[in-house]
C-alpha cells in the first residue's frame, strides 16, 4: 500500500510509533523513525525485516527544536528527493488533578504535543506542496480530547488543540493536494498502560464495548489507511480507534 513512498514517523522508539513504523515498512515505505534517545530505534529495527522492499531509518532530534526539525526534514529530502507521509505521533502525558497541576508539566505537554506537531507539519507541508501528488499528514490525538477524562485536563487540552489544528491545516493545504487527518486512539496496550493500577484498568476496559485494549497495531493500521492512496479523498477528519468506548 505504501510502495515507493517516503514517510516520517515521530516518536518511533516504542509503543504506537514503533508499530506505525513497522506497518509502514511492511507495506513498502521508506520510513524515517524519529526519537530523542540515540540508539532507541536501532534497538528494535536492527532485527526487523519488513520483507517488502521497505526499510527503517533513524533520526534523533527534539521536535520542539525548530532548527533540529528543519535539519532532519531536509536530510530526508536530500536522501530521497521527496516526502509523502508524516505521522505526528511523538507526545508526552502527565496526569494531574485540578489543583495539583504542575506548570512545568503543563508547558512540556503544550511544547511537545502542540508546538512540536506544528513544527513538523509546517516543514513537511513545504516539501509536499512542491510535489505533483502532494502528500498526507496524520496527527495522533486522543479520545480524551473528544470525551474528556478525570485527571487529564491539560493533556486533553493539548490533544484538543491537535484536532483543531488538523482541521484548519486540512482546509489550508487541500489546494496543494496535501491531506491532513487525525487518529484518536482509545486505551492502548503500551508499556505505559501496563504500569497502570490493575483495578483501575479493569474498570476502564469494562467501558470498551469490544472488551479489550487496542493494540499498537490497531492504531498503526488506521494510520496506514490515512497515509495510503486508499484515503485520497479524505481530509480534515478525526478517526476514533477505540473499540467503541463508553466514556
Amino acid at each position: 500500500m505504501l510502495t515507493g513512498k517516503v514517510c516520517i514517523v515521530t516518536g518511533a522508539s516504542r509503543g504506537i510509533g514503533k508499530a506505525i513504523a513497522q506497518v509502514f515498512a511492511q507495506n513498502g515505505a521508506v520510513v524515517y523513525g524519529t526519537a530523542t534517545r540515540e540508539g532507541s530505534i536501532e534497538a528494535w529495527a536492527d532485527g526487523f525485516d519488513p520483507q517488502s522492499g521497505g526499510c527503517i531509518r533513524s533520526l534523533y532530534f527534539d521536535i520542539t527544536d525548530e532548527a533540529a526539525c528543519r535539519e532532519a526534514v531536509m536530510r530526508v529530502k536530500k536522501e530521497t528527493g521527496r516526502l509523502d507521509g508524516l505521522v505526528n505521533n511523538a507526545g508526552v502525558e502527565f496526569n494531574e488533578l485540578i489543583g495539583m497541576i504542575s506548570r512545568e508539566h503543563m508547558e512540556k505537554m503544550f511544547e511537545v504535543n502542540v508546538y512540536g506537531t506544528i513544527n513538523m507539519l509546517q516543514l513537511a507541508s513545504r516539501i509536499m506542496g512542491r510535489q505533483e501528488n502532494g502528500g498526507s499528514i496524520v496527527n495522533i490525538t486522543s479520545m480524551t480530547a473528544l470525551k474528556g477524562n478525570r485527571g487529564q485536563m491539560v493533556y486533553s487540552a493539548t490533544k484538543g488543540a491537535v484536532i483543531s489544528l488538523t482541521r484548519s491545516a486540512a482546509k489550508e493545504l487541500a489546494p496543494k493536494k496535501i491531506r491532513v487527518n487525525a487518529i484518536a486512539p482509545g486505551l492502548t496496550n503500551t508499556d505505559m498502560m501496563k504500569q497502570a493500577d490493575p483495578k483501575m484498568l479493569e474498570g476502564r476496559i469494562g467501558n470498551i464495548c469490544m472488551g479489550r485494549l487496542a493494540e499498537p497495531e490497531d492504531i498503526a493500521k488506521a494510520c496506514l489507511y490515512m497515509i495510503s492512496d486508499m484515503s485520497s479523498y479524505v481530509s480534515g477528519q478525526v478517526l476514533a480507534v477505540d473499540g467503541c468506548t463508553i466514556m
